[in-house]
């Protein structure tokens, strides 16, 4: 299995671990991920990533989709896949939530789905060359022909060629969200997917390639997961450490009528949970919503303890998910390399 590593993106200031980046590439890493919410944005570490590293996958997990129009981002992934050397860039694309694209990007929410098919449609046309791009989407027309076009919009082809073109993932949970993305992306960003539910998250994807045609399924389609992992002796702490996160995101991250972190939780099989922690948190009782948060979730979403209990649950657990690559999250030297030889990968 694949393994990537993360970069930290809501700090006050902007961290980049490039020695530890490094290390992890000649360790046999395959890909490193940053991220934008309403701070730091998600290429420009990748920009400097690229000018120190050689082979490690460079991905956004993800690029909120609200901040930028289609063309800028596949002008973004383009440029920086000519910089890194063709091949490396993973444009993954995600819809953030309302709050977020009104209140901080001041774009509309529309219609979050036909906006993403609209846009991955976009990119793929920009990349493809195959002449000047126009789109009649649902949510998304080039040239645009809104309310304060001047009405002289043209097509437009891309100067710049695009030797590999830069891979397109989707992080998406949703039921149809997820059948979409196995229909038009390359890869997944794994959201709500657990060892309980993975046959429906299967059911969805093989719904999709089937919708895709041309022989497309799990040979031709990446699915990236995520694990936190800590090596310790007191696995209660590890777990206690996991809960401010979780409540933080479940019950306070998001419009109350619109939380895709609550709606994860239910996908995962953890609703009644999720209940009582949207309700401790709205009601400003936060300590008593991260006491809400069940050990066993947060157990359940990592791998911590010993040595030989990590080795005993990735074995029982996380070898047996469809994933292709695993992103490991984690401030521990010991348990990135610990990470690579469960893995099996090689420098």
């Amino acid at each position: 299995m694949k393994l990537g590593c993360a970069v930290e993106y809501a700090g006050r200031g902007v961290t980049i671990p490039i020695e530890r980046i490094q290390r992890l590439e000649a360790l046999g890493y395959d890909s490193v991920w940053t991220a934008e919410a309403y701070g730091s944005d998600a290429i420009t570490p990748l920009a400097f990533i690229a000018a120190h590293t050689k082979r490690i996958r460079l991905g956004t997990g993800v690029i909120q989709v609200g901040a930028r129009t289609p063309t800028m981002t596949a002008m973004q992934l383009g440029t920086l896949d000519a910089l890194a050397g063709g091949g490396r860039v993973i444009g993954g694309l995600g819809l953030s939530g309302p709050q977020i694209v009104e209140g901080w990007y001041g774009t509309p929410w529309g219609n979050p789905k036909e906006r993403l098919r609209d846009y991955v449609t976009i990119m793929k046309k920009i990349f493809a060359r195959e002449g000047p791009v126009s789109h009649a989407g649902k949510e998304i027309r080039l040239p645009y022909d809104g309310p304060g076009s001047s009405g002289m919009g043209k097509p437009l082809k891309s100067i710049l060629h695009f030797e590999q073109k830069p891979a397109i993932w989707l992080g998406t949970g949703a039921p149809e969200m997820v059948r979409m993305t196995a229909e038009i992306a390359d890869g997944w960003l794994a959201f709500g997917m657990r060892p309980g539910n993975v046959d429906t998250f299967k059911k969805w994807f093989e719904e999709g390639f089937a919708r895709a045609g041309g022989g497309k399924g799990y040979g031709n389609f990446e699915i990236q997961g995520g694990v936190s992992v800590t090596i310790t002796n007191d696995v209660q702490a590890a777990l206690q450490a996991g809960k401010p996160f979780v409540a933080l995101y479940v019950g306070g991250m998001g419009h109350p009528k619109l939380n895709f972190h609550n709606k994860r939780m239910h996908r995962e099989g953890w609703g009644e949970a999720a209940q009582r922690i949207t309700e401790l948190f709205q009601a400003g009782r936060r300590d008593e919503a991260i006491a809400a948060v069940p050990d066993e979730y947060i157990d359940e979403g990592g791998l911590f303890g010993d040595v030989a209990r990590i080795k005993q649950r990735w074995r029982s657990q996380w070898e047996k998910m469809p994933y292709t690559g695993v992103t490991v999250r984690t401030e521990q030297e010991d348990a990135y390399d610990l990470m690579a030889e469960l893995a099996g990968v090689r420098g």
